[in-house]
């Protein structure tokens, strides 16, 4: 594998890291990677002939490179602590993550996270919420070590 990470761009590498943490049997399907790879550079280059700016233009072809991969519980709870713990959890996030997860697990089972754009609705908002309160709470009996 290694051999072909280094053959990956950076929409290639980005891509592969998340699948291996998200879906790691997708992480093996490089004709997936390079045909995602390529399109958030061809996505990347209009959006700029278009006028867009250099965020804009990488936010699009992001959003090209991710399109249709469903969230995890993983990747919402990491995006939680990333967002509403930072401090209380500091480096320690991913060992902290990986304790917190079967936890808090029943949270995520009313919610279809493979719904298109999930994380665009009321449910994502709703399922968000929920989860930061379950971090508040353990934190509050356990704190974070």
């Amino acid at each position: 594998m290694k051999r072909e990470q280094q053959q990956l761009s950076y929409y290639g590498l980005y891509l592969l890291r998340y699948l291996m943490e998200q879906h790691s049997k997708k992480a093996k399907d490089l004709n997936f990677i390079y045909q995602r790879e390529l399109l958030a550079a061809e996505t990347f280059e209009q959006a700029r002939r278009e006028g867009h700016s250099v965020e804009g233009a990488q936010e699009l072809a992001m959003d090209a490179l991710m399109k249709g991969l469903s969230m995890t519980p993983w990747s919402i709870l990491m995006e939680v602590l990333e967002k509403e713990f930072a401090v209380e959890v500091d480096e320690e996030q991913i060992p902290f993550a990986e304790k917190l997860l079967p936890l808090v697990k029943p949270v995520f089972e009313p919610y279809d996270l493979t719904q298109p754009e999930f994380e665009l609705s009321t449910d994502y908002v709703q399922l968000y919420t929920e989860l930061t309160g379950a971090v508040v709470l353990y934190i509050e009996q356990y704190g974070v070590q």
